[in-house]
């Protein structure tokens, strides 16, 4: 394991990406529970790539959710709901990592789903270069119906109890709208975000450790819990360089 500055983790994560060749663009799946710091380790990585001259893709989970009623039918607590119903996993691939992958045309949709009007989204169809990046970040990435469909696997480990603490205050901080997923856009008070967090969101991720095994997939897993001093790690399966 290695630990080192904000910025020499995104070095070496960059690096990593650009020790994996492929014929098409590169997926990169950035997995995590939620306010793990997912998105804004995705961000920071657009940045350093974008600077290196690569055709960056951002994409997120919060852009394929289910609309609210499907993904909260077995209730709005529910971690089963959350695990099993959030997500439209078959749009994710038919519209992004397919078309992505090998054999794919490279034509692509960033979203099926507008999470401020909770309804159906079609943006346009865009072509990615061939060697360009999708940097797609999200919860249950590395599960069953999406393993295969990764280049490079970063999963974002931080201890359960300290997710709830940075909810709290990016709740504070957003008047009462996390950022790392649209599934929690309505907890906005202390109370809520508890109740969420130890009914729904945490039991759901102790699920899919359960039957995922998330990290045992994981090419790189990245130690967050101190944003700036954050610990790395590349797992021995991985066929990745080593960074």
């Amino acid at each position: 394991m290695d630990q080192g500055t904000r910025g020499e983790l995104i070095s070496r994560l960059a690096e990593a990406i650009g020790s994996v060749t492929a014929a098409h663009p590169l997926r990169v799946a950035i997995d995590g529970p939620p306010a793990a710091g997912k998105t804004t380790l995705a961000d920071e990585l657009a940045v350093v790539l974008r600077a290196q001259d690569r055709d960056v893709i951002r994409a997120s989970i919060d852009d394929f959710l289910f609309p609210r009623a499907h993904r909260y039918r077995r209730g709005r607590y529910s971690a089963e709901g959350c695990y099993f119903d959030a997500h439209d996993h078959a749009a994710l691939c038919r519209v992004l990592l397919d078309p992505l992958g090998p054999g794919g045309n490279r034509r692509f949709q960033h979203a099926v789903y507008d999470k401020d009007t909770d309804t159906p989204s079609s943006p346009p169809a865009t072509t990615a270069p061939a060697e360009a990046v999708l940097l797609f970040d999200g919860v249950f990435l590395l599960r069953p119906e999406l393993i295969d469909r990764w280049d490079l696997r970063i999963f974002v480990s931080v201890p359960f109890e300290q997710t709830v603490d940075r909810a709290r205050d990016r709740s504070t901080a957003l008047t009462g709208s996390t950022a790392d997923t649209a599934d929690t856009a309505d907890t906005a008070d202390t109370a809520e975000i508890e109740r969420s967090w130890r009914n729904r969101y945490i039991p759901s991720q102790q699920l899919y450790f359960a039957t995922a095994r998330p990290t045992d997939h994981a090419d790189i897993v990245v130690y967050n819990d101190q944003l700036q001093r954050p610990a790395w790690e590349v797992r021995p399966h991985s066929s990745i360089h080593r960074i």
